[in-house]
């Protein structure tokens, strides 16, 4: 029986379904724990037009609901952005834990 996508997978496929035109570009993972939780640390890079839309979504993405299977988006930042010809490339960091 397969579990499906791991997280990162997860949160990368939410992305692009809900960012206009989001296409992640790459996505690194690494472990992460506290006395109580466990889950990991997400760094991605999306790639999109610049656009207003993109703008809306970046800035309602912190506090967006974002459905993982297994997992909670306990903290998201849009870490970095910049702006080139027209496309953006964004930088994304995200604590999930398992729930």
């Amino acid at each position: 029986m397969s579990r499906g996508p791991d997280v990162a997978t997860q949160l990368a496929r939410a992305f692009e379904r809900s960012g206009p035109g989001v296409i992640v570009a790459r996505s690194e993972s690494t472990p992460w724990a506290s006395v109580t939780f466990s889950g990991a640390r997400h760094r991605l890079t999306i790639e999109a037009r610049a656009t207003p839309g993109l703008d809306r979504w970046l800035a309602g993405l912190p506090e967006a609901e974002i459905a993982l299977r297994g997992h909670l988006v306990a903290d998201l930042t849009v870490a970095g952005l910049d702006l080139s010809d027209g496309r953006a490339t964004v930088t994304i960091e995200a604590l999930t834990v398992e729930d």
